[in-house]
């Protein structure tokens, strides 16, 4: 009788003991969320260490290769996939501008990726850019050794790529008939007496480039609104020919709206003044590849079904991608943290990937999904975070997978009371027939799963997402450190628990007529 008791006690704890287990997995994460997130850590190694991190750069490749070093650390196996290649590289110094006068002031400005810097210091004067023919003729002489305002507001593109040759030329075409139509106006106001109104030239930046690059211009000026937004030469990046003998030459510089409009008004007035540039931009011999950084914690009953925990690595570099895509690689770093000392065994495989390119294009994206069409109906769900600093303060769901998440998600409120958190249930959706603009579209058009938290800056610190969007602004500094703890504690906790299901989330109700 004393055997058999014994026995049955023993089978009782080995088939209860895994789920003791992983319990005392949350509770040491939440313990963990609560005395020793080191999520701030990961992001200021991330953005105030390497900076902005652009496919191509030295930025890029040295933060893939501290992931993977700091993934190695904590248990996870990691391994970096190339994911594809770039014609050239591409890493930016430090830039210095000023104006030269009476008045003069140091310059607010910038320059889009993979666009020419100065060839070192250079000085010189300040001209406007033609709109016609004739203007061209009039300013073609003081074209060499100057600077050259251009029309239009800045978007972050270069200008010497917004326009075909074509298309340039049929507003030249259009400009001219204009001129033409003036000069008969106003000879025909002074004639009689009447009028005179000129018609207004269509307006398009750098409409001479090619013919003001060939006079001998030192770059282009463009106006800005503040904060500065800088972007990168996509198409040249997209140009099969494009090579190291070929790059662009003249800087492409964005000013501060306020400050061009004090040096348009000078030139207006023909003042004489200079603007003096040092713009470090520097190209790298190519191709030059790229990769994801692909961790993972290897299920333990399931190791072929999968969760997905992803941001993406890249980030444009005229600041430091502190928000895009700091707020989704430093939680998610943080998140496998956590759940590799937990002690957790999760049973199906946990991913954690910093896919590679998704400013310019979601390029890491597609080349994950192309190299592993195999394992896309089996992930259970892709939780990918590529927003703003804003904590999880709920998660919608369909009605399949709300008792799941329910239970999933008790914990959470243990890790601090005063924040909310729900789990609702939502409607079916139209299944995407294209992608968007997040990594996670390019799962979503396969029938992944995609479903990511509801986020909001519930305790109201002002943050903009359109401040820093692609802008000088997008810095480490824009975090808010509690909200970014309680994201990477609240994504180990519930990544942990899907991959811990018994059985793998239901896609019924995920998309319509699915």
């Amino acid at each position: 009788m004393r055997k058999l008791l014994l026995t049955c006690a023993t089978l009782t704890l080995l088939t209860t003991s895994p789920l003791f287990a992983q319990e005392e997995a949350v509770e040491k994460i939440i313990e963990m969320g609560q005395n020793d997130n080191r999520v701030m850590h990961q992001l200021d190694i991330l953005t105030n260490r390497f900076g902005g991190r652009l496919i191509g750069s030295d930025a890029y490749e040295n933060a893939a290769e501290w992931m993977v070093r700091e993934f190695k650390s904590w248990g996870l196996d990691v391994r970096l996939e190339e994911a594809g290649s770039v014609p050239v590289g591409f890493n930016r110094g430090p830039w210095f501008g000023r104006l030269l006068s009476d008045n003069g002031m140091i310059l607010h400005f910038a320059t889009p990726s993979y666009t020419s810097g100065t060839k070192g210091v250079q000085r010189g004067h300040v001209v406007m850019e033609p709109r016609n023919d004739q203007e061209f003729k009039q300013i073609k002489g003081t074209l060499k050794g100057a600077w050259v305002l251009v029309s239009g507001k800045n978007e972050g593109w270069p200008i010497g790529t917004l326009l075909s040759d074509s298309a340039r030329a049929e507003i030249k075409k259009r400009n001219n008939e204009i001129l033409a139509k003036n000069m008969e106006a106003r000879r025909q106001a002074r004639e009689n007496g009447g009028k005179y109104e000129p018609q207004p030239y269509e307006e398009s930046p750098g409409l001479y480039y090619k013919e003001m690059c060939e006079a001998g211009a030192l770059g282009f000026i463009q106006s800005s609104p503040v904060p500065i937004r800088a972007l990168y030469d996509r198409k040249m990046m997209n140009d099969p020919a494009t090579n190291f003998d070929n790059l662009p030459e003249l800087p492409d510089i964005k000013l501060d709206e306020h400050q061009f409009d004090i040096i348009r008004q000078m030139v207006e007035e023909r003042r004489t003044f200079e603007l003096e540039f040092d713009i470090r931009n520097h190209f790298k011999l190519g191709p030059i590849k790229y990769h994801n950084v692909i961790a993972s914690i290897r299920g333990s009953e399931y190791p072929d079904e999968y969760v997905i925990v992803s941001g993406h690595l890249d980030a444009y570099d005229v600041a430091t991608g502190g928000i895009d895509c700091g707020t989704g690689i430093g939680p998610m770093m943080e998140a496998a943290r956590m759940i590799a000392l937990s002690g957790a065994k999760p049973k199906r495989t946990i991913l954690f990937i910093a896919f590679a390119g998704e400013e310019f294009g979601l390029l890491g994206a597609h080349a994950w999904v192309k190299a592993h069409p195999d394992r896309l109906p089996k992930i259970a769900n892709m939780f990918n975070r590529d927003g703003g600093p804003e904590p999880p303060v709920g998660i919608a769901v369909p009605q399949a997978m709300y008792d799941d998440f329910v239970k999933i998600c008790e914990p959470i409120r243990k890790i601090r009371p005063d924040y909310p958190f729900e789990v609702t249930v939502r409607e079916p959706r139209k299944r995407p027939t294209r992608t968007g603009g997040t990594d996670a579209s390019v799962f979503a058009v396969k029938g992944v799963p995609t479903i990511g938290f509801t986020t909001e800056d519930f305790k109201g610190y002002n943050f903009s997402y359109g401040e820093i969007w692609h802008t000088e602004r997008d810095l480490y500094t824009k975090n808010i450190p509690e909200y970014q703890e309680q994201t990477a504690t609240v994504t180990a906790i519930v990544a942990l628990g899907v991959a811990n299901l018994d059985k793998q989330l239901s896609r019924e109700g995920l998309y319509l007529d699915e």
